[in-house]
C-alpha cells in the first residue's frame, strides 16, 4: 500500500523504503554518499543497507515511533537524487 507517499516508496515495518539498483559498487557508494551529504543537511538520517549494487534506504522518526512528513520529504528528495 503506498499510502500516498512518493514513487517507489512504501511502508515497511513502521520505516518507509525503498531499494535502489544502481549500476555497481562504486555507483551505490556514490549514491549512499549522496544521501549522507542531504541527510547531514537536514540532520535527519535513513538506516541504509547496501548489497553490492543495490541500496535500500529506511525513513523513521524515532521519537515519534512513525513515519512523519519529515521522512516523507526526505524519501522525495532522496528519490531524486538517484534519477
Amino acid at each position: 500500500m503506498n499510502a500516498g507517499y512518493p514513487e517507489g516508496w512504501e511502508e515497511v515495518d513502521g520505516a518507509l523504503e525503498r531499494t535502489f539498483r544502481c549500476k555497481d559498487f562504486a555507483a551505490a557508494i556514490d549514491f549512499v554518499n549522496r544521501v549522507a551529504e542531504l541527510a547531514e543537511a537536514e540532520n535527519h538520517h535513513p538506516d541504509i543497507g547496501i548489497r553490492w549494487n543495490l541500496v535500500t534506504l529506511r525513513f523513521r522518526t524515532h521519537s515519534e515511533d512513525a513515519i512523519t512528513g519529515r521522512d516523507v520529504a526526505l524519501a522525495e528528495r532522496t528519490g531524486r537524487l538517484a534519477g
